[in-house]
């Protein structure tokens, strides 16, 4: 999805980006490493390995295995076929034991544990995630910034976001402020031995921590715990994260 003209820049904007939220989280990055794609792609073997497995898969499988993560279109571009076939390559070349997604990635992460013995190379362990609703209600999109928290978000910006997001009182599904509390804060703050905490005025109940995803998501259920107030102690935590980057 990357314009051509804009590869090297987007390398440079991840490699500073993803460094520095592993780190904001408290992650070990002793032993991490970014790796450019196009320091083995424009390897010859690699190369004649795309040809190879483009022999073996079929239009209809290389079609399905990007129907979810490549722009569909009623012309599309012939990279559309060619990506899955990379993605799956990549697991070789990078030397990877596990290659980790979100669900929406199921298909061709399936393309590559079916493809990869074809050409003679051993099937991987693919590991996915859930998919977080956006802030407004449906898929996070890159193109639409009022579904998605941008690690460069500032205070202000985070507030206003949240404000806006689609958070109906006593409702789960498809609520993208709690998906996000129980796929992403509470991990952290578990792992860092934190309750969540929210400050509130006496007069509104006073402030209320949790412990666990459980316990905020019954207090939400039970109208016991107003969206605003979870958005708003959401805000804090989420400035403080994204602080470091």
């Amino acid at each position: 999805n990357t314009p051509w003209d804009l590869l090297e820049k987007r390398y440079e904007y991840y490699s500073l980006v993803i460094t520095a939220m592993f780190k904001a989280i408290g992650a070990d990055i002793k032993n991490f490493e970014l790796v450019r794609g196009s320091s083995f792609q424009r390897d010859g073997k690699f190369f004649e390995d795309v040809l190879h497995m483009a022999t073996v898969a079929s239009v209809h499988d290389a079609k399905k295995a990007g129907s979810e993560v490549v722009k569909q279109s009623d012309n599309p571009k012939v990279s559309g076929l060619i990506y899955p076939i990379m993605q799956a390559l990549d697991e070789e070349y990078l030397g990877v034991d596990i290659q980790y997604g979100g669900v929406d990635q199921r298909k061709i992460l399936m393309f590559a544990r079916e493809y990869l013995p074809k050409v003679g190379y051993n099937a991987r362990i693919e590991v996915m995630t859930p998919i977080i609703p956006g802030l407004v209600g449906e898929k996070m999109s890159a193109s639409d910034p009022n579904s998605k928290i941008d690690l460069l978000d500032d205070e202000k910006t985070i507030k206003k976001k949240l404000n806006k997001a689609f958070c109906p009182e006593g409702e789960v599904k498809t609520n993208g402020v709690l998906a996000f509390m129980k796929h992403i804060m509470f991990i952290i703050l578990e792992d860092a031995g934190k309750p969540f905490v929210i400050e509130r005025p006496e007069k509104f109940g006073g402030t209320i921590s949790f412990d666990n995803y459980d316990a905020l998501e019954k207090a939400f259920v039970t109208k016991k715990l107003h969206p605003m107030d979870l958005k708003q102690g959401l805000a804090v935590e989420l400035t403080k994260l994204v602080a470091p980057v």
